[in-house]
């Protein structure tokens, strides 16, 4: 990881800083919004990351967990997560209202080679809980649009309700400068504007894009892999271009306990993001 992408060094690693809530709301029935601010001013607006990391963030008396960091480096001072409940730290945060204190450690993990994106097209395929890291891009590339050609965002969810930050990318969605396509599997409100298919349905609908410079990034449910994968094949995008997000329980996020370690691979420190290389080398990755 680069330098400039890291935290300033703290004499103990395992140390959480102090982080104090300022915004909490649902986005769907399980998922959660934080939006937090470490306490100590100079840390919050000196903590440096990069879009596709993560951060452990810690509930006294609960435990600790990783989250990818939703929000995006150049909005700093904040960091925003979404959480999906899904055992004890979350039912925890879940708990917490707003000004209460949590710990943050991290950031954590390779993120996204954005110097190498830049001067190319993106293309964004989310699904489910992969809005979480993938947002980090998409706001990333939007607040430096003059840096990234053509942005296109592809979004997929099984229904209306279930699409996080459905109201923000609709919010998004006519910018002159953003090619965004929402897709639900099924409508069950009967007032859905949008797609209805799953989001390889989305597709066809894109421009046409240059291949060899399109970087694809993809995060989702393990099932949308597979289909998605194939279809940026088809498309003839560099498999080195091709990029995912993929995440294991990790503990300690620097490399010491093991238990993200996949063969000689260390999640926490080698991902989560891995190109379709690494994929196709270990497949247990996925």
């Amino acid at each position: 990881m680069n330098q400039e992408n890291q935290c300033p060094p703290q004499t103990n690693p395992f140390k959480p800083e102090p982080a104090r809530i300022v915004r909490t709301y649902y986005l769907t029935e399980d998922v959660k919004f934080f939006q937090v601010r470490i306490a100590d001013m100079e840390k919050a607006l000196s903590f440096r990351y990069k879009p596709g990391q993560f951060a452990m963030i810690s509930v006294l008396g609960a435990g600790e967990a990783p989250f990818s960091i939703s929000s995006t480096p150049s909005r700093p001072g904040l960091l925003e997560f979404c959480i999906r409940k899904a055992g004890v730290v979350t039912d925890a945060l879940f708990r917490l209202k707003e000004n209460h204190l949590i710990g943050i450690r991290g950031p954590y993990g390779n993120g996204f080679p954005i110097q190498n994106m830049k001067n190319h097209n993106v293309l964004i395929i989310m699904g489910g809980i992969g809005a979480a890291p993938l947002r980090s891009v998409l706001l990333n590339c939007l607040d430096n649009r003059d840096q990234f050609q053509k942005v296109t965002l592809l979004h997929g969810a099984k229904r209306p309700a279930e699409m996080i930050f459905r109201d923000e990318f609709f919010d998004i969605k006519d910018r002159e400068d953003l090619e965004c396509h929402l897709s639900v599997d099924q409508d069950d409100t009967g007032e859905w504007s949008e797609n209805i298919g799953v989001v390889t349905t989305l597709f066809p609908k894109m421009e046409k894009i240059d291949p060899q410079q399109t970087y694809a990034l993809v995060c989702g449910p393990p099932v949308m892999y597979k289909f998605v994968l194939q279809e940026l094949l088809k498309l003839k995008i560099p498999r080195d271009q091709i990029l995912m997000t993929l995440e294991r329980r990790m503990k300690c996020g620097v490399g010491k306990c093991g238990h993200c370690a996949i063969d000689y691979i260390y999640t926490c420190l080698d991902g989560p993001v891995f190109t379709y290389w690494d994929v196709l080398h270990m497949r247990e990755l996925i």
